[in-house]
């Protein structure tokens, strides 16, 4: 006997409730709760449960079209399970293989997410042509498109010059038909544009609602697990920067990509926010062109200003995103507030910001009560490691002083509370990269510098500090 049981579903997080409330008690939402279809819930009887099966995991055996829950897996022991080395499908645009760790891997799930216009279908159409061509794949390859109609996405190939001989497209929204012509074609990597718009005749609600959207990523994800099928799947974003749809949707997919940068910059970044088949945090640069999303050779070149002569209130900092260091500079303006001061910044966390003045107040002896402080990060880069505290504190102090530092001096550092200069991961790595852009000093944390004799250093002075104060006077000093 089975029995029917309404629910509710928070369209902000997916949360399921038994009863409609006006407010989700799991992410705090207004008015996000609707109901859901009403869904079987079998009684289990251990008396008529069928033994478990083993199940297929050879590639291109799929079940019928929308019907991939597949047959049970036999229990084991852990070392009885046949391990294989990870076979990389290379995308042809090496930032983007970068990103997601080397490659494709066989029967992954990518979900790939970005404000409208910043390039999501275009750097896919490029991957699809340049895969489909691969002699490895042999034209293996579909794009399905449930946003633009089939003359649309002819009409972008040829605006970009691409090579769509062998590329196999459909346009389709209904996740079962989609399957089908999976099931037929048996691509080795396809495209889903847009899984917002993609439904299931297993649910009565409008595509894009929570429900549909969760039950169509998992049919597709079921469909990639059992075929080795590696699948593309764009998302919407929110106002909050958010992918659109249940959180459940990351959670279920292999790696998730975002999309940064404004679509009116000529520069656009992809970050692996998770990925289990590499780094995460990792980041691909990308030019827009006519021509499509570019490759950037050399990205710490991008991000660096060049003036005639050094500025009050900038100072160059030496990130690390994922597996790359990366130059980036940082813009500090201070100045005497007319009311309540403000605090803003772009491209690092606010809170820490606030943190740092407070420390720099304390163990710098530089205040900023009074003032209103906006630090900025050149090009759009979105810094997450405590590493840019350093350079955040110089450029402050710089602003403030309204003396520049020099335009040939790296800083990279944590500050802690207390007023230490914490060390960072890879510091070496930095240096080097600073030398190779040409920078002659460099403060950075003492437990990150090189050994004196170390020859591969000789081109750099290195300015090794344990204290935030004198970190500040070494930079004056230079």
């Amino acid at each position: 006997m089975a029995k029917n049981k309404s629910s509710y579903v928070c369209q902000h997080c997916g949360a399921h409730f038994g009863k409609w409330a006006g407010q989700c008690t799991d992410c705090g939402e207004w008015n996000s709760l609707v109901e859901a279809p009403n869904v079987s819930m079998p009684h289990h009887n251990k008396s008529t449960a069928k033994p478990n099966a083993s199940r297929s995991t050879s590639r291109n055996t799929a079940t019928p079209a929308g019907n991939y829950s597949g047959t049970h897996s036999a229990v084991m022991p852990l070392n009885a399970v046949s391990v294989t080395l990870d076979t990389r499908l290379p995308t042809g645009i090496s930032e983007f293989d970068r990103v997601l760790g080397g490659g494709l891997v066989a029967g992954s799930v990518v979900l790939i997410g970005g404000d409208p216009g910043i390039g999501k279908s275009t750097i896919l159409l490029q991957t699809a042509t340049n895969m489909a061509r691969a002699d490895s794949l042999a034209g293996s390859a579909l794009y399905v498109t449930g946003e633009e109609s089939l003359a649309q996405v002819a009409m972008r190939a040829k605006r970009l010059d691409l090579p769509a001989d062998r590329l196999r497209v459909l346009a389709e929204t209904n996740v079962e038909t989609i399957c089908a012509a999976l099931t037929q074609e048996q691509p080795a990597i396809a495209i889903i544009d847009s899984i917002q718009t993609i439904y299931t005749d297993a649910i009565n609600s409008a595509p894009g609602g929570v429900s549909q959207i969760r039950e169509s990523a998992a049919i597709l994800t079921r469909y990639a697990k059992q075929t080795g099928t590696a699948l593309f799947l764009v998302g919407h974003v929110t106002k909050e920067g958010t992918l659109a749809g249940p959180r459940v949707l990351e959670h279920m997919v292999d790696t998730v990509l975002y999309f940064e940068g404004q679509s009116d910059s000529r520069f656009r970044m992809i970050r692996a926010v998770k990925n289990r088949f590499g780094a995460v945090n990792e980041l691909g640069i990308f030019g827009m062109t006519d021509m499509g999303l570019k490759e950037v050779a050399n990205p710490s070149a991008i991000f660096l200003s060049r003036y005639d002569k050094p500025v009050a209130g900038s100072v160059v900092m030496v990130s690390r995103e994922g597996t790359r260091p990366l130059l980036v500079e940082v813009q500090a303006l201070v100045d005497d507030s007319q009311g309540q001061p403000r605090r803003m910044a772009l491209g690092l966390d606010f809170q820490r910001l606030s943190m740092l003045l407070a420390v720099m107040h304390r163990h710098g002896g530089i205040h900023t009560s009074g003032q209103d402080v906006y630090v900025n990060v050149v090009g759009g880069v979105k810094v997450i490691e405590t590493g840019s505290d350093l350079a955040v504190l110089l450029a402050c102090a710089s602003s403030i002083k309204e003396k520049p530092l020099p335009s040939s001096l790296a800083v990279f550092g944590e500050v802690g509370l207390s007023g230490e200069i914490r060390p960072v991961p890879n510091g070496q790595e930095r240096l080097k990269e600073a030398m190779k852009h040409g920078f002659k000093h460099a403060i950075i944390p003492k437990a990150n510098a090189p050994a004196k004799d170390a020859p591969q250093f000789k081109g750099i002075n290195v300015i090794a500090v344990e204290r935030l104060d004198d970190a500040i006077e070494s930079a004056f000093e230079l």
